[in-house]
């Protein structure tokens, strides 16, 4: 049974095997033909140009699908058959096409051909109709924005960073990239590979324009122009953590992200419309009404949330994509369905570079470019398709069959295991100390790595430099719109905040109206109203007893808001850099947006607090009296909203504010005026400084100013100085903290 099941497997390999030579040589057969019978006016290298040159050709151009000279060039790209042109053979009137079967595990090159329509038609099985369906996007094909963008070439030359370590004693500078260069064009994908640490990260910052410091060297060019401020809305940035707001929708994420990105020039219904378009595009449609979700907040899948970060950013048609391990985390099938989508992205005209840590065999194969780095060097430069055929130039080469990456990886990593040794390393280890090798005969890592190193200057660097010395033909319009130094701003200061507002109250009535954030003041309250029922201020004991709640109403609506907005700006510092980084919006609308929003939410539960403590303790039952009360700790909420404010944004790290914050609040309890009547002078100034001290004092006055001159000590007169002792905290505190989110925006630009 078992032997007739192997004979039958072998039997329906074969038959798909000669169904795939079968084709290809009728392939060969239609080529000769064509060869023979050329039509007038067609070049002798063939009109076969694929999609992604023909793009290239028209530089500066629209990149759209192009008809008309390639009227006769009919050529599909399938899962087993990749054809790709060369700008390079191109101009030397070489039509070079690859083709690559991972079923047989062969490959051929041929020059020159074209297919005829009906064959293609014929050779069905290698159509891209046989594409299974994405399961999460539920679609076979996406078709990306095709409006003209501005098409943006990067070349970087001999880039170096350095970074510098501070010790207790002593500096010590850190090389991080040593001399890498490259270039990438419109329509192409640029995947940066390496072992971890080996700079990646360091280096598509670079390249973003998100590192820009004395410590940087070699120079990184758009369109042979310097890096400008006016790039930020040319660019899309997708960094390696996916940062969204948890509570909110994948579509509302993207709606907010079209508003305060799309230029002036669309109305907010244009601008709605791209972000529907976008969720088509990337397959969100099942999920677009699903919040984002994150540690504590179930949501979207893994695939979904890339996908979610990826439209955030192609939403603005970005010249230039760049994206930070977009498949970390991701099984096999969603990261090949994400590389697709880069790949789509790139085929209308955009440049893409990426960073990859492990991909599969598939996803390489995606790549048109690859930079392989290790400790920071590089190690090749070029297309992706001939790093193989480099290395084993140089001696390197797979003894074993496996994935590309894999190999180069092992090579980066200086590991020769089932790698063959070049000759001239052999040599050299021979030539050395014995304990210069591993037990396996193999030279040690660093050895390896020097010699790669050696290998790509001397055969490869200076070619690649000197055609990146040459000027890119481009017009002048071009050059000049990169390097405008002009912010553009997609909206106006008005439109960023109403947005910012409406998004912040969006994000955050989750935190603000949960049950257990109700249950904690309700509960208090209820025990309050318990504990004072029914007071009476008529009695000397009863005043001293109301005294005793108004101070704990006082301490806590000043305590409770300093450590809920004390996490305000540290868990919003990712989201923060990454949309200031885009120039989404400016920081003042998103200071007063972000501190406004916080106001509707934060002044509701103090209401519920006040219906039930106020009259369960029985204090002065009169509207007027009730509704200064309930100014009164309005005032006080805000000012400690102010405090904890200043704190989170002058530290930027929890663990220190809290600490901080529970030593100031502590120290503005005891200097409330409850606890000590009569201060010494040389420590009195802390009290003037607590808003504890000025609520109890106006809550006071508020209750007795017609009845007593004077309760516990306090002159219960018009209270216009505790007032503006509030209102100064208010300004001021808020004051401190937008100036330290100015100063942290300033370190991370410098």
């Amino acid at each position: 049974m078992e032997k007739g099941s192997h004979s039958s497997s072998t039997t329906l390999a074969r038959t798909k095997s000669d169904q795939l030579v079968e084709t290809l040589a009728a392939a060969f057969k239609s080529a000769r033909q064509s060869d023979q019978q050329t039509p007038p006016g067609t070049s002798e290298s063939g009109g076969t140009l694929s999609r992604k040159s023909s793009k290239r050709v028209m530089m500066g151009a629209s990149p759209r699908r192009s008809s008309g000279e390639n009227n006769n060039t009919y050529i599909r790209k399938s899962r087993s058959a990749q054809m790709k042109l060369d700008l390079e053979e191109l101009s030397s009137g070489a039509a070079l096409s690859r083709a690559s079967s991972a079923s047989l595990g062969l490959s051929f090159s041929f020059t020159g051909f074209t297919v005829p329509p009906d064959e293609i038609a014929d050779s069905k099985p290698f159509s891209d109709d046989d594409i299974p369906e994405d399961v999460e996007a539920r679609t076979c094909k996406m078709k990306f924005q095709t409006e003209p963008t501005l098409p943006i070439y990067l070349k970087f030359t001999d880039v170096t960073y350095k970074v510098i370590i501070k010790g207790m004693t002593s500096c010590e500078e850190r090389d991080i990239l040593n001399g890498i260069t490259g270039a990438v064009n419109p329509g192409e994908v640029l995947a940066l590979m390496g072992p971890s640490g080996s700079g990646k990260t360091t280096l598509l910052n670079l390249l973003g324009g998100r590192l820009i410091q004395s410590t940087v060297g070699g120079s990184i060019t758009y369109n042979d122009q310097p890096y400008s401020k006016f790039l930020k809305s040319r660019i899309g940035f997708v960094t390696q953590d996916d940062v969204l707001f948890p509570h909110l929708t994948v579509k509302e994420t993207l709606m907010y992200a079209a508003r305060l990105r799309l230029p002036k020039v669309l109305t907010r219904q244009q601008k709605e419309k791209r972000a529907v378009d976008v969720i088509y595009e990337l397959g969100l449609e099942r999920c677009q009404d699903t919040m984002i979700g994150g540690s504590f907040v179930r949501g979207v899948s893994g695939g979904e949330r890339k996908r979610v970060c990826i439209g955030n950013e192609i939403i603005i048609n970005p010249s230039l994509l760049f994206l930070d391990e977009p498949t970390s985390g991701l099984d096999s099938t969603t990261a090949l369905r994400t590389i697709q989508t880069l790949q789509d992205i790139a085929e209308v005209g955009k440049t893409v570079i990426t960073t990859i840590h492990q991909p599969s065999s598939r996803l390489f194969h995606k790549f048109d470019k690859l930079i392989l780095l290790g400790k920071g060097s590089l190690l090749y430069f070029g297309k992706a398709s001939e790093a193989i055929v480099y290395f084993s130039s140089i001696g390197c080469s797979p003894l074993i069959a496996m994935n590309p990456a894999e190999f180069l990886l092992d090579l980066a990593n200086g590991n020769l295991t089932d790698i063959s040794v070049p000759s001239e390393l052999e040599d050299k280890v021979q030539m050395e100390n014995s304990e210069t090798e591993t037990g396996n005969g193999k030279p040690p890592p660093a050895v390896v790595h020097e010699y790669l190193v050696e290998a790509y200057e001397s055969r490869v660097a200076n070619t690649e430099k000197k055609k990146l010395m040459a000027p890119l033909p481009l017009d002048d319009e071009l050059k000049s719109k990169v390097s405008s130094s002009k912010r553009q701003w997609a909206a106006s200061w008005w439109q960023q905040y109403c947005i910012l507002f409406c998004r912040g109250i969006k994000e955050r009535k989750h935190d603000y109206f949960s049950w257990l954030r109700i249950t904690q003041v309700l509960s208090t309250a209820i025990i309050l109203g318990l504990l004072w029922w029914q007071s009476d201020s008529k009695t000397i004991r009863g005043r001293q007893d109301q005294a005793g709640l108004l101070f704990f109403i006082a301490v806590f609506w000043g305590f409770f808001p300093v450590f809920t907005a004390i996490f305000t700006f540290p868990q919003e510092r990712a989201m923060l850099g990454k949309e200031r980084a885009a120039d989404m919006y400016r920081l003042s609308a998103y200071f007063l947006a972000r501190t406004t929003s916080d106001l509707p939410l934060d002044l509701i539960l103090p209401v519920l607090f006040l219906l039930v403590v106020y009259f369960m303790a029985g204090l002065r039952l009169s509207a007027s009296h009730f509704f200064l009360s309930m100014l009164t700790v309005f005032l006080c909420i805000v000012a400690a909203q102010g405090l904890g404010l200043a704190i989170g944004a002058t530290l930027m790290d929890l663990k220190r504010a809290t600490t901080l914050a529970s030593v100031t609040v502590m120290t503005f309890m005891l200097a409330g005026g409850y606890f000590v009547k009569k201060v010494p002078v040389f420590i009195s100034w802390i009290r003037y400084m607590s808003f504890n001290y000025h609520t109890y004092k106006l809550l006071l006055k508020v209750q007795y100013q017609d009845i007593m001159p004077t309760v516990n000590g306090i002159k219960t007169d018009s209270g216009l100085k505790e007032v503006g002792a509030l209102v100064a905290m208010i300004f001021g505190y808020r004051f401190l903290a937008y100036l330290s989110l100015r100063k942290m925006q300033l370190h991370c630009e410098a």
